[in-house]
């Protein structure tokens, strides 16, 4: 009797439940440790007797290191391991979140926060580049999705948590505290990660089977589209998806470092009230983020769900600045800022492999993901220069709002398409 394999629809869901989880909670942990420093401006201020423009370079500065191992991140893990490679980082990450907390000068709080950023740097693209073996095109944006719920869960979490600890403790309890946790988890990083169904021994052989046959349709739907890692660097449809990158994390780090502030200056409360406002915008853009994607993917269409998202956004932000007097209406605004905001993000990481083929993926991505977010330092460093200069927050929001509107109509100029019916087919039609 012949034993037969069926490759025709997924056999099982057990990387859903093993890899998301994982990777999901290791940077919900790096993006704690990364926007917490937005509960500290305050307390480093005083502390350290610095500007708030210079607490907005402080966050800012995170995001120049960050560019140094975005494409050899990217590239290791391609060519040997993303498990082997965010262990490493998880542990030097971990270091650096530390000393945060134990800096005493300017000097050293800009230069502990840069190499914060050089460690956690590359694994962003290790980790799109892992679940790019796991997950099929057609499963991708869900995966995205599902990880990168990771954000608004981290907010989530770190808000009210760092709130309590700078009421009740100090501004370098807070990086100490928070920056213990990604040493535990680089022991389950390492103990429920595989790089690949190929090395894994916890999935069916129906399983492996049905994605080998789903990676070599995609391999197949892209092989037309930049074919080396080197000839998508001069693609100049990469290059516009690094300038929208860039644009989107001016706006977006502009407001997420920022938005304890405004939320504390528009409140008139305590650092724990303000801890528990701000984690409200993140849990709507939890909800938003689950309707856009699993929409994206059901309906094939790409463009609409990252730019929509992105124009909705900074109107609603504009809405809030200009609504200040009444704190409900302008709070709802920033809730809905953050909530149309945030959800294009899963669907966005869909579109670089619809314009290169596997080999140029981590690398490509590394380079999108790093350049353009260099954008995270410009954005708080603008809102902090315009609230020293200005001694208000609206200039610096304001900014902000152009800034997400433009990248959201730059979307509708990538040449992309994808059947707007149906399930998303594998393989794009580039114009």
């Amino acid at each position: 009797m012949t034993n037969t394999v069926n490759v025709t629809s997924s056999p099982g869901r057990t990387r859903w439940r093993r890899i998301i989880p994982v990777a999901f909670l290791m940077y919900t942990i790096a993006y704690m440790d990364r926007i917490n420093v937005g509960f500290g401006f305050d307390g480093m201020e005083k502390g350290l007797h610095i500007s708030a423009s210079t607490a907005g370079l402080a966050g800012g500065i995170f995001f120049f290191g960050y560019l140094f191992l975005q494409i050899p991140g990217g590239y290791i893990a391609s060519k040997f391991s993303a498990k082997k490679f965010v262990f490493a980082s998880l542990l030097v990450w971990g270091v650096f979140a530390v000393l945060t907390g134990l800096v005493q000068n300017k000097t050293e709080l800009l230069v502990v926060r840069f190499l914060l950023g050089v460690a956690e740097g590359g694994v962003w693209p290790a980790t799109l580049v892992l679940l790019s073996h796991w997950f099929p095109q057609d499963e991708r944006a869900r995966a995205n999705m599902y990880w990168m719920f990771c954000l608004p869960a981290a907010a989530i979490i770190m808000a009210p948590l760092s709130g309590l600890i700078v009421q009740h403790l100090s501004w370098r309890y807070l990086f100490v505290l928070e920056g213990i946790p990604p040493f535990i988890w680089a022991i389950v990083w390492w103990i429920f990660i595989d790089d690949s169904p190929d090395t894994a021994s916890f999935i069916s052989p129906e399983e492996r089977a049905y994605l080998q046959k789903k990676f070599q349709e995609d391999r197949a739907a892209a092989q037309d589209v930049s074919p080396s890692w080197k000839k998508a660097f001069t693609n100049p449809k990469v290059w516009l998806l690094v300038g929208i990158y860039f644009l989107v994390q001016v706006g977006f780090y502009g407001f997420a470092l920022w938005l304890p502030t405004v939320i504390k200056n528009l409140t008139k409360t305590g650092f724990t009230e303000t801890g528990l406002v701000t984690a409200l915008p993140y849990l709507a853009a939890l909800i938003v983020m689950w309707i856009n994607a699993n929409h994206s993917d059901k309906t094939g269409e790409r463009k609409a769900h990252v730019a929509l998202p992105l124009i909705f956004g900074g109107l609603a932000l504009l809405g809030s600045t200009l609504t200040t007097q009444n704190i409900l209406v302008s709070l709802i605004f920033l809730i809905l800022t953050e909530a149309f905001m945030l959800p294009y993000i899963g669907v966005f990481w869909t579109l670089p492999p619809l314009l290169v083929t596997a080999e140029g993926l981590g690398p490509t991505m590394g380079l999108i993901n790093g350049i353009g977010n260099l954008g995270g330092f410009f954005g708080p460093f603008i809102v902090g220069a315009l609230i020293t200069a200005t001694h208000s927050t609206f200039a610096g929001l304001v900014t902000l709002t152009g800034v997400l509107i433009v990248a959201g109509l730059l979307v509708f100029s990538l040449p992309v398409h994808t059947p707007h019916v149906g399930k998303v087919t594998t393989k794009p039609v580039l114009h």
